[in-house]
């Protein structure tokens, strides 16, 4: 289903701007839900609560694999679909502790031809090589307490994966601020053929001041500005932090005053040119909308919704072009139990925002 006609309609609601944003919408659509425009989804797939739908993440394969990989809460697996058309592929992994089992995986992330996956009630992380699924072996459990989110790259000294670490006090509450120094956990992992290792390096999180990590389950890395952003879900806060490479808080605060829930879920949209655009999900179960903040600027730019997606407990972006996508998908998860997608083209028509690959790449920073 396409909504090209909606799209260049809703456009001329909207101011239109460069890559880097526009300016003018300030909070515009914050206390008027009823005007964010209504996007529909591309596809959708199969519905079932009981997996209890979280963290997708697409994978682009050296044989043509175009997939999008969500973990399954409740049903201790993975469900790997087609990113352009929907159709289930395959589910990976059963309950249980051993290689190739889970027990509530919670955050996946993808790097060339690994995926590492987060078990919240295994306390680790678990690697495998794609795209067979081959269990090359888990760690961390040692340091993780009750991890949820996953963000990964790839620098001189290896494959760095950056880990959420949502630990609690024994009544299940958040701890005072002077105990929130590890809300996030760096290891460097190293993977072979058949096997993984992986040593903790550095954990992180202010104990005092505005870039305390309240509740953190989000988390998205945007290497070429080292930043780390992490979405505070914490209902005093409901904002997203901003951190650099080196674990300190850079005063960034992304969304202020402008999430009516929590804040779940964020991805990064790129342009060559060194600007583009975060998407966060602000999450309710009737009344969810997908935020757009300036990447350069960290400026709210509007919001929209889907036609019937809600409780979006995850999102993830790709930039491939595909067949009904030229310009890249957007993926949600809806109430617990499928997955969304959303033609980023259509988006960027509705919103007034450029598309993704336009300029002369800038270089990263370098940490």
């Amino acid at each position: 289903m396409k909504a090209s006609s909606l799209g260049l309609y809703l456009a001329a609601l909207l101011l239109m701007s460069a890559c880097g944003g526009r300016s003018g919408h300030d909070g515009a659509f914050r206390d008027e839900p009823s005007a964010y425009p209504a996007i529909p989804e591309s596809y959708m797939t199969e519905h079932n609560e009981a997996d209890m739908l979280d963290a997708p993440v697409f994978w682009d394969g050296p044989n043509g694999e175009h997939w999008i990989i969500a973990a399954c809460k409740a049903t201790d697996r993975l469900l790997v679909h087609d990113a352009v058309t929907g159709m289930f592929l395959r589910a990976v992994g059963v309950s249980g502790s051993g290689p190739g089992q889970f027990s509530r995986p919670n955050g996946i992330a993808v790097i060339e031809d690994l995926a590492i996956v987060v078990e919240r009630d295994n306390h680790r992380l678990q690697a495998f090589r794609l795209p067979d699924w081959t269990v090359l072996g888990s760690f961390g459990d040692s340091a993780l307490i009750k991890p949820y989110g996953i963000a990964v790259r790839r620098d001189s000294s290896g494959i760095l994966l950056y880990v959420t670490d949502n630990y609690e006090t024994p009544e299940e509450g958040t701890p005072p601020d002077e105990e929130l120094g590890r809300r996030v956990k760096v290891f460097r992992m190293t993977a072979g053929e058949r096997d993984v290792t992986a040593e903790l390096v550095m954990t992180f999180g202010d104990t005092e001041g505005d870039g305390v990590l309240h509740i953190v389950e989000s988390i998205c890395l945007d290497t070429l500005r080292g930043r780390i952003l992490l979405t505070d879900e914490d209902g005093e806060s409901n904002d997203v932090k901003i951190y650099d490479f080196e674990g300190k808080f850079t005063d960034g605060i992304l969304g202020s005053g402008v999430f009516r829930f929590q804040p779940e879920g964020i991805v990064l949209v790129e342009c060559d040119d060194g600007n583009g655009y975060y998407v966060c999900v602000d999450q309710d179960v009737a009344d969810n909308s997908f935020r757009v903040f300036d990447r350069a600027t960290l400026e709210y730019l509007g919001a929209f919704r889907g036609v019937a997606t809600n409780n979006s407990d995850g999102i993830a972006f790709t930039s491939r072009s595909s067949e009904g996508f030229p310009e890249g998908i957007l993926a949600a998860v809806h109430g617990d139990g499928s997955l969304s997608t959303f033609d980023w083209k259509v988006i960027a028509d509705t919103l007034g925002l450029k598309y993704r690959f336009r300029e002369t790449a800038m270089e990263p920073v370098q940490p």
